[in-house]
C-alpha cells in the first residue's frame, strides 16, 4: 500500500493519534501526515503511506482552506475555546458593517505572530511547553498569505468565516486579533479544514470508513502530483532509474521543460526526476 489516504480527522484527536491508528490498520510504520491539525479541528488530514512518504517534500507548499467559527466576547490563552479565558466576557451582537472592513486587514500578505500555545519551536522546544509552565517567550512574526477571507454568516456573538491561506497561517491568531481590533476579545470556537493542497473534503473518509475498506481508499502514488508531467518507462529503463541513472524525456510532450517529472512504469510510480539538462532528468526521489 503506497499512496495517500485523505482522512476526515475527528475532533479531540491529535494528528499523531490518527497516524498511529492508520499505522495499525495498514500494518506499516511508514505513515506520515502532510501538515497537522489541532485536536479541536476536524477535516482534511492527508496521510502518505509506505514509500510514498518520500514524496512529502513536494506537497508542503499548497494552500489550505478552512471554515471557522469565531466567538466574540472574550479571549483565551490558547486563542481557541480549549484555553482559559483571559478577559471578562462581554455581551456582543456582531455588527457586520464593523467586522467586514477588519477582515480586509487579514487579506493578502502580512506578518503574523504565532499563538503562544503552538508547535512553533524556540531553541528546539515547542512553544506550548513554555506556555504550560507559564513562561513567557518571544515568538518571531512569520510572513503568511491569506488568499481568501469571506464572512459566511454572523449571528449574535459568532461569525462564520471561510479562509484560504498559505501553510503556517493560524486561524486562531486571526480570531484573537479580530477580538483585539473590536475591543471585545474573541477566540476560535470551531475549525474544519476543507482542503489541503490538492486534497478535498469530498475525498476524506472517517476512521470508521477506513477500517471497513482501507486498500480501496488509498490514492495510488502514480496518481499523485498531477502537476508533474509523466514519463513512461519500459522495464529496463525503470531498473536503471531505480539504480539512480539519468533518464530522457520526450522533447515534444506537454509541459516540456518542467523542473520535475514523474517516472512511471505501468501503473507504478518509480521516481521523481529533476531536470539536469533539457529533456534529461535525474531521479531525486526513488520509490
Amino acid at each position: 500500500m503506497e499512496g495517500v489516504l485523505v482522512v476526515d480527522k475527528p475532533e479531540g484527536w491529535t494528528s499523531h493519534d490518527v497516524v498511529n491508528r492508520v499505522r495499525r490498520l495498514s500494518n506499516t510504520k511508514k505513515v506520515g501526515h502532510l501538515g497537522t491539525l489541532d485536536p479541536m479541528a476536524t477535516g482534511v488530514l492527508p496521510l502518505l503511506i509506505g514509500r510514498a512518504t518520500r514524496l512529502a517534500q513536494f506537497f508542503n507548499r499548497g494552500a489550505k482552506t478552512y471554515e471557522a467559527a469565531v466567538r466574540f466576547g472574550f479571549s483565551t490563552d490558547s486563542y481557541d475555546r480549549t484555553g482559559a479565558a483571559t478577559s471578562e466576557e462581554t455581551p456582543v451582537d456582531i455588527d457586520v458593517a464593523l467586522l467586514e472592513p477588519l477582515l480586509d486587514t487579514f487579506r493578502g500578505r502580512f506578518l503574523q505572530t504565532p499563538p503562544p500555545v503552538s508547535a512553533k519551536k524556540i531553541g528546539g522546544t515547542p512553544a506550548y511547553k513554555f506556555a504550560r509552565k507559564k513562561l513567557e517567550v518571544a515568538l518571531e512574526p512569520v510572513e503568511v498569505e491569506v488568499f481568501e477571507l469571506m464572512l459566511l454568516e454572523a449571528a449574535g456573538s459568532v461569525a462564520r468565516l471561510r479562509c484560504s491561506c498559505s501553510a503556517g497561517t493560524y486561524l486562531r491568531g486571526i480570531a484573537h486579533d479580530l477580538g483585539l481590533k473590536l475591543g471585545c476579545g474573541a477566540h476560535l470556537d470551531a475549525l474544519r479544514r476543507t482542503a489541503a493542497g490538492p486534497f478535498r473534503i469530498e475525498q476524506a473518509l472517517t476512521l470508521m470508513e477506513l477500517e471497513a475498506n482501507l486498500e480501496d481508499a488509498i490514492i495510488p502514488a502514480a496518481d499523485l502530483l498531477p502537476e508533474f508531467p509523466a514519463v513512461t518507462l519500459d522495464e529496463l529503463s525503470s531498473l536503471h532509474v531505480r539504480q539512480g541513472r539519468n533518464f530522457p524525456a520526450p522533447p515534444f510532450r506537454e509541459q516540456a521543460g518542467s523542473r520535475y517529472v514523474k517516472a512511471v512504469f505501468g501503473d507504478e510510480l518509480v521516481a521523481i526526476g529533476e531536470a539536469v539538462l533539457p529533456n534529461l532528468y535525474h531521479p531525486v526521489v526513488v520509490l
